[in-house]
């Protein structure tokens, strides 16, 4: 009774130290979750994506396309934004976030003045772009008079030599230097009596009398303020490529602000369903998991810290989905624990059985999940990418958290025997479930024990199709529901506690020219659709019209037609490259038909949640493509698990003698196995997305239903269509006779001859 009283004891200031550390994680969260890096989506600001053209109509090589990089950083230094976002994409994008902008139309302002420094003949033919000057190389001088100047390093000196040279031989030997040169406005004929004079783009008129190659003085009539603000132009802006925008996002503060708010009300909610559903499964268990679940967060968002990740909507969207995902981890190793106990054996070894033997299937789970992670960093954009950086960090954080500290605090519990008769407590696994293998009682407990869950497995597969005929005739007759990413365009999203009918709305419009193809309202909530791209004037424009007139806060997304097709393009080769590397994954950790069954169901998954969206109308985004490959991931995740246990159930038979019928039998057997934890697996990762589709922004509503049908359908087609599939292509090749094996030796064989000696 002492040494019980005193094991209590132990639990007792282990459990309360566990409690105090998730308090100070809780204290902890606060000042790292401020210190974190916020997107635009919540935090207001201003994206741009610009493609970026040689001036001279060249090709964009790596050189010039770093170069426009390095100038537009020091251009965004001048307005003071905190740790911009500068990111090129491919050989002539490059995207620009400017987080915490508030003054979208400055920034624009900033950015699009090219300044590119050209040299042209007295014709105005190009004779030389700024490739022949040094990067930066522009310094505030003197000319021979005194007066201040521009000193510009020559880097190229052969080819200003050669251009030199020719231009010495011209009738009118001159070579005139121009900043920003337009080609419908510009014209040194025109302006030949005030070039260099303040305002023009003609900086400066030499005559050449002969070749040479040295550096170079830009003189004129400047003041020494203008010649500084030369300088610092040259030196941002000298390079040969032109910026044209090709996308933009504008987000105000206050709209962030509430965006953030509402999904982390509603991640915050669904993270305390989980703790509570981990407790009411597995009590004590349960609640070490969610010490390992808290730890895991904070761990998650100091590791993001540490990268230096920007969070936004999808990133919050991918921790929660992984927070449900790495939950998964447990479920497994607790299922398997209670399995044991069920085959009579004690606590201790239960825990180090289960342990064991489930550690394979959450390591091929996860690193299937993680494949598709990466494959979304690498083809992915903007916000896809955001979320893949997360979903990196969850996966990798999952593994050190839910699988080795949970099993590390279990481990530390079970040393002393407090727990041994309290598996109730520990686990929720009744005392009298238990059989006593020393009076060969016999396994009490088998869950699921009479359902056969392939029994009606051909209904399964017509319903399957059905759906997907349905959708296939929506789709046909009214095609998709393709957000601004997938249709080039402009959305304009208006928040305001002002009622406003779409006639109204309609009428504002008509200020503009513009007529809306679509109108939805929702709540105080209202996004106009333009089947066209605005350029920035118009979006200056139209903000400050629906805000002044409205007091609205307002979003405006812009898509041109070229982003729309690189996207199309990104996603599909995204998806086909996913399902690829799941086949060659799977096909070495299993074989060939697990791997081609798995990938059948993932195709089934894509397929289902496609029809659904075309039967709904609802909107498919870059988003929605971030939502299918994480069913990608999460579908393979809850296939593995179970083909797991039909390979570990397998190596139990004479393969020799295996009938279709028995191989069917194990399959079943197989699913009633990990169906326990196939559902609770489910619900907790079901809980944090429903919570977010009920209270989170309606900015990632499209992604949160993508992501609810995609987990029941995986959840379904993992059970059904991945096992279906598997049984038909082992069906085959059980049909098939075994190939005998020539064994060859050094040993003569006698012939045998009818009739001689035989």
């Amino acid at each position: 009774m002492k040494k019980e009283n005193t094991g209590k004891k132990r639990i007792i200031i282990t459990t309360t130290i566990l409690v105090l550390l998730v308090v100070l994680i809780c204290f902890l969260f606060i000042p790292l979750f401020k210190n974190l890096k916020f997107g635009l989506d919540l935090q207001g600001g201003f994206e741009v994506l610009y493609k970026a053209e040689s001036i001279d109509g060249s090709k964009m090589t790596n050189e010039k396309i770093t170069a426009t990089y390095k100038t537009l950083s020091k251009r965004i230094d001048s307005l003071g934004v905190s740790e911009p976002e500068i990111i090129i994409e491919g050989n002539d994008r490059i995207r620009v976030k400017l987080a915490g902008v508030t003054n979208p139309d400055e920034a624009r302002s900033q950015l699009s003045t090219v300044a590119t420094l050209s040299f042209r003949d007295t014709d105005d033919n190009l004779l030389m772009t700024s490739d022949v000057l040094k990067a930066g190389g522009a310094k505030i001088g003197q000319d021979s008079a005194g007066n201040p100047a521009v000193a510009l390093s020559v880097k190229d000196k052969d080819k200003f030599y050669e251009v030199t040279n020719k231009v010495k031989d011209y009738e009118n030997n001159m070579i005139v230097i121009w900043l920003d040169y337009n080609e419908l406005t510009d014209s040194y004929a025109k302006e030949s009596n005030s070039c260099g004079s303040s305002g023009s783009n003609c900086l400066s008129a030499a005559t050449v009398s002969q070749g040479f190659a040295s550096d170079v003085i830009i003189q004129g009539n400047f003041t020494e303020e203008e010649v500084s603000n030369l300088v610092d132009l040259i030196n941002s802006g000298s390079l040969p490529s032109k910026l044209t925008e090709i996308s933009s996002t504008t987000v105000g503060a206050s709209f962030g602000d509430q965006t953030l708010e509402k999904t982390l009300i509603a991640g915050i909610i669904g993270i305390v369903s989980i703790i509570l559903v981990l407790i009411c499964v597995y009590h004590f268990a349960g609640f070490i998991s969610s010490v390992s679940m808290m730890i895991y967060t904070i761990l998650v968002f100091a590791v993001f810290w540490v990268v230096g990740g920007v969070l936004t909507l999808p990133g919050i969207a991918a921790l929660v989905l992984g927070i449900g995902m790495a939950v998964d981890s447990n479920v497994i190793t607790f299922a398997r624990i209670k399995e044991e106990l069920y085959k009579g054996k004690s606590l201790k070894i239960a825990f180090k059985e289960g342990s064991k033997q489930s550690i394979t299937s959450i390591i091929d789970a996860n690193l299937t999940t993680l494949i598709v992670a990466i494959i979304m960093f690498i083809f992915g954009e903007s916000s896809i990418k955001g979320f893949a950086t997360m979903l990196i960090i969850t996966i990798v954080v999952t593994m050190f958290t839910m699988v080795f500290l949970t099993r590390v605090l279990l481990k530390l519990f079970l040393k002393n025997d407090y727990f041994m008769d309290k598996t109730y407590f520990f686990i929720k696994v009744k005392k009298d479930d238990i059989p006593n293998v020393s009076k060969n009682e016999e396994v009490k407990v088998i869950p699921f024990k009479n359902v056969n869950f392939l029994k009606h497995k051909v209904l399964c597969c017509m319903i399957s199709i059905i759906v997907a005929l349905v959708g296939l005739c929506f789709f046909s007759f009214k095609g998709l529901n393709l957000g601004i990413d997938y249709k080039a365009g402009t959305d304009i999203n208006i928040s305001t506690e002002e009622k406003i009918s779409k006639k109204e709305l309609k009428s504002d419009l008509n200020e503009f020219n513009l007529k809306a193809s679509n109108i939805t309202k929702n709540d105080d909530e209202i996004t106009i659709r333009i089947d066209r791209a605005l350029g920035g004037d118009d979006v200056k424009e139209i903000n400050s019209y629906f805000e002044e007139k409205y007091n609205a806060k307002v979003n405006i997304g812009v898509v041109s037609n070229i982003v729309k097709k690189e996207l199309i393009k990104n996603a599909c080769l995204a998806v086909l490259i996913a399902l690829l590397g799941i086949i060659i994954y799977v096909s070495i950790r299993f074989k060939l038909s697990y791997a081609v069954a798995g990938v059948v169901a993932l195709i089934h998954d894509v397929v289902i949640v496609f029809s659904l969206f075309a039967i709904f109308r609802l909107e498919v985004s870059s988003m929605f493509i971030a939502a299918i490959l994480a069913i990608i991931g999460y579908s393979i995740n809850d296939t593995i698990v179970s083909f797991d246990r039909i390979r570990e159930n397998l190596k139990e038979v004479d393969l020799k003698k295996l009938t279709f019928k028995k191989l069917e039998e194990i399959c079943n057997i197989s699913i009633r196995q990990t169906f326990g934890r196939t559902i609770y697996t489910s619900i907790t990762t079901l809980l944090p997305v429903i919570f977010l589709i009920f209270l989170g922004s309606r900015e990632i509503l499209p992604f949160n239903m993508a992501m609810l049908f995609g987990l029941i359908c995986g959840t379904y087609s993992s059970i059904y269509i991945a096992t279906i599939v598997f049984l038909l292509l082992e069906k085959r090749s059980l049909n098939k006779p075994k190939k005998v094996k020539k064994i060859y030796t050094d040993e003569f064989e006698e012939k045998k001859i009818k009739g001689i000696n035989c």
